[in-house]
């Protein structure tokens, strides 16, 4: 048995959802926040036997794809304390960030 662990982003979870419990697969989603951005993303944990493992990741490979998203962060102006002038910028947002951990006892009541 393993437990698959994959951060994901809002905009992919609802999608990816609807895909693994259509193939039969449990799954448990946490509301997380991610450090970098600082914005809502997704934790799923998804309990499944190893032999399914390398299907559940093909799922989560086909559905979470990366994207360039422009955000706004703030940078301080030079030669002066505490001025901050909003400057875009394009990071990569999306994809996965999966871990995959053995199991050493499943319990259903």
């Amino acid at each position: 048995m393993k437990l698959v662990i994959a951060i994901i982003q809002d905009d992919d979870a609802s999608d990816l959802l609807d895909l693994l419990t259509e193939k039969g697969f449990r799954v448990t989603k946490l509301a997380t926040t991610g450090g970098f951005l600082k914005s809502g993303n997704t934790t799923l944990m998804i309990g499944v036997e190893e032999e399914k493992t390398r299907e559940v990741l093909g799922i989560i490979e086909d559905t979470c794809k990366v994207r360039e998203q422009v955000v706004t962060t703030p940078s301080p102006m030079s030669g002066s304390t505490g001025v901050y002038i909003p400057y875009p910028v394009e990071v990569q947002v999306g994809g996965a960030t999966i871990f995959v951990v053995d199991v050493d006892q499943f319990i259903r009541y």
